[in-house]
């Protein structure tokens, strides 16, 4: 038993390390066609909008409600033991250094990292990839690398987003349901306000960001096996970007905080 278990142990470790050496070699070529971002700008800009543009919709009913509930729920901890005066500051606080950052990517991981695996998969398997290699135009530059600088650039802009519309959520959920007035809510936001905070969650968010595209986009070069494999590699980028996305807020907040 403990034979097959250190077995077991053995391969899934030389699994994640195979991984994270696909995932870098991925982004060192990536950076390796840095001369080329200007040049290919256009490409950039689609991945853009298609990332950033059309996750508006799906980030805006998730980051309202967010707000909401982290009010009602804190409102809740707070009832008897902490005043709710306080209430804006302690709300504010988790909608910038977690709840929208880590939200927010974990959407933007579902709906895009998912994606631009599925995307990438199917022309792997449809030999789009090779007939880019033969018309001498590097897959890596065409295809991963306008999505990776599109990811990394448009989720700190989908936080901020998220950000107002949190605090938005929270807002209404206080006033409406909570009885504290708009004057007391913000003026608790505003009197314990830290710049640190936000930047912290746009850190977090580049990285997210970043890293969801390259993982989306390096499972997506290694599809297999047909529209079964397309599926898997689908599944499998959702699981691997919401990892990575989880991991490294453990990581990134040990290291800011």
């Amino acid at each position: 038993m403990i034979c097959k278990w250190l077995q077991f142990t053995g391969k899934s470790l030389c699994s994640v390390c195979r991984e994270i050496g696909s995932y870098s070699i991925l982004l060192g070529r990536i950076f390796s066609f840095y001369r080329s971002w200007y040049k290919d700008r256009h490409l950039l800009f689609e991945q853009m909008y298609r990332i950033g543009v059309k996750s508006l919709p799906l980030v805006t009913v998730v980051s309202l409600f967010t707000g909401a509930v982290s009010s009602w729920q804190a409102a809740y901890q707070f009832r008897g033991v902490i005043s709710l005066d306080f209430l804006g500051t302690a709300v504010s606080a988790a909608i910038f250094i977690e709840l929208s950052p880590v939200l927010t990517g974990l959407v933007v991981a579902g709906r895009v990292g998912a994606s631009i695996a599925a995307e990438i998969g199917t022309m792997k398997i449809t030999e789009q990839v090779e007939a880019l290699e033969t018309l001498a135009i590097d897959p890596v530059r065409y295809i991963a690398a306008p999505r990776f600088h599109a990811g990394w650039i448009m989720m700190p802009v989908l936080v901020i987003y998220s950000n107002l519309l949190a605090h938005l959520g929270a807002f209404v959920v206080a006033g409406a349901l909570l009885n504290i007035s708009a004057v007391t809510f913000f003026s608790s936001v505003q009197k314990y306000f830290a710049l640190h905070n936000v930047f912290s969650g746009l850190i977090k968010a580049l990285v997210f960001g970043g890293g969801t595209a390259l993982i989306g986009s390096s499972i997506g070069f290694r599809t297999a096996g047909g529209a079964r494999g397309v599926g898997e590699s689908t599944i499998k980028a959702f699981v691997a970007s919401s990892t990575f996305i989880l991991i490294s807020d453990y990581i990134l907040a040990v290291i800011l905080f």
